[in-house]
């Protein structure tokens, strides 16, 4: 209650300091606010976006800056004066200046790079080359870099001189006569080695290092997997590019699930943010899938065509349909969902198949069972207040839905299980086998596995 009572108390600053347009009190009360609660401010009085970056100091505008969601940073690119949106862009760390612009159409990132200083465009360009999603476009070139034949004493001075400049001083990069990198040191062990030691004594040559062409989900799972602040970014023949810090890959992780969560749900990644979105390229994200899935689903049509004369001669039979293909749909959503998630966090690898497949071959075997036993037990004890809605033949009915239901639920497990693995075993995205997807095809064929299941227990009977 404290929190919002604060917040409150700051919205309400704001509002009576932005009312007096006294330049010289707007960015006193800016420049005394957490970074945090400033970035609150501009999401709920987005219309004073521009002026309260442009009246914060810039070291803090910057911090501000990199922290909003797209949607703004391009309201208050667009809005600040030219002058001093190139100061904002020539202060803002490479890599996330890099991550602003692969967000910009191309003609607006020429104009914005022709205001960096020729420094900052240089490193800018540099980072553009490498291809899209790669740890090239990830990495910034601000690090400390030291030789390994200097001494601690030296390794100190040289930090003093220019880790205001760097992204982070907690890890020392070491490179040696030749340029190329040996080794990583903490902050710790340069702080309490004697001052005449050297370099090369306390280096062991066992370090973590990311490829500059890496996609940056491998960056992801590295950092994950070692627990790391930073990581260096090589080329191949073992130059320091660049450093990749573990707040860039948080947000690299947080897009990834975003457009792992659209594509589950059946519809393509939105590359802006909802509300910011065109409609009709909303419309055009959304369609292809719906197509796509609606074309899936006329199968069931022919499926149900295919079985005509069992229908007509055991009418009985289409009250099961809905029964039936929902709960294997249902049971293949699970599973794909289940195993794309787990793919995603590293906890399961093309490799795994077999694994996967034994697992969810007994799973699929327990929820049809269960499935399977309630169907029975429903089309019996229906029968028993009911009689005259499934004859006398009840039993075999009972039976037939009963089995079909293992089977249905079985085969939509063991689908939506494998089809994950299988597309990224071809190079494709797990995450487009969509739970919708999954359900579709899981329709088609449930209808084929339960009008088969039935004509053979009704053969001879209702059929």
């Amino acid at each position: 209650m404290s929190e919002e009572l604060e917040a409150i108390s700051i919205q309400e600053q704001f509002e009576s300091v932005i009312q007096t347009e006294d330049k010289l009190r707007i960015r006193e009360f800016l420049n005394n606010q957490n970074i945090s609660d400033v970035a609150v401010l501009i999401s709920e009085y987005d219309e004073f976006a521009s002026q309260i970056i442009s009246n914060m100091s810039m070291h803090r505008a910057v911090s501000v800056f990199k922290i909003l969601d797209i949607s703004f940073q391009k309201q208050i690119i667009k809005e600040l004066p030219a002058y001093k949106s190139a100061e904002l862009l020539n202060e803002l760390a490479a890599d996330d200046r890099t991550s602003f612009l692969e967000e910009l159409p191309s003609e607006v990132v020429k104009e914005l790079i022709k205001t960096l200083n020729p420094e900052e465009r240089k490193i800018t360009l540099s980072l553009l080359g490498y291809p899209e999603g790669s740890v090239g476009r990830l990495m910034t070139p601000d690090y400390i870099a030291v030789r390994n034949n200097w001494t601690m004493a030296r390794v100190l001075e040289h930090i003093r001189t220019v880790g205001k400049d760097s992204e982070t001083i907690d890890v020392i990069y070491v490179l040696n006569e030749m340029g190329q990198f040996v080794d990583d040191m903490r902050i710790r062990e340069v702080i309490l080695a004697s001052p005449d030691k050297i370099v090369s004594d306390l280096i062991d040559n066992r370090y973590v290092f990311l490829k500059v062409t890496d996609d940056q989900e491998v960056a992801n799972q590295i950092f994950k997997m070692n627990n790391r602040m930073a990581l260096p970014v090589l080329d191949e023949n073992h130059i320091l590019l660049g450093i990749v810090t573990i707040d860039d890959v948080l947000w690299v992780a947080n897009e990834e699930f975003s457009e792992d969560i659209q594509k589950i749900g059946g519809t393509e990644a939105l590359d802006e943010p909802y509300l910011e979105m065109p409609l009709l390229k909303l419309f055009q994200k959304r369609i292809v899938w719906l197509v796509v899935l609606f074309l899936g689903e006329m199968l069931t049509a022919t499926a149900m065509g295919y079985f005509e004369d069992e229908i007509t001669k055991a009418v009985v039979l289409a009250l099961f349909v809905p029964l039936i293909i929902s709960s294997g749909g249902n049971s293949g959503s699970q599973a794909s969902t289940l195993i794309i998630q787990a793919m995603a966090v590293g906890e399961i690898h093309v490799g795994d198949w077999w694994r996967v497949l034994r697992r969810e071959l007994l799973s699929g075997l327990l929820l049809g069972s269960v499935l399977g036993i309630i169907g029975f037990l429903r089309v019996l004890v229906w029968s028993q207040f009911f009689p005259d809605v499934y004859g006398p033949y009840y039993l075999f009915i009972a039976i037939a839905v009963g089995v079909s239901l293992v089977g249905v639920v079985l085969w939509g497990t063991l689908s939506g299980s494998m089809l994950p693995l299988v597309l990224k075993r071809a190079g494709a995205d797990p995450a487009v086998s969509s739970a919708p997807f999954v359900a579709t095809m899981v329709d088609v064929t449930g209808l084929i596995i339960y009008f088969s299941v039935a004509y053979f227990f009704l053969r001879g009977l209702l059929l």
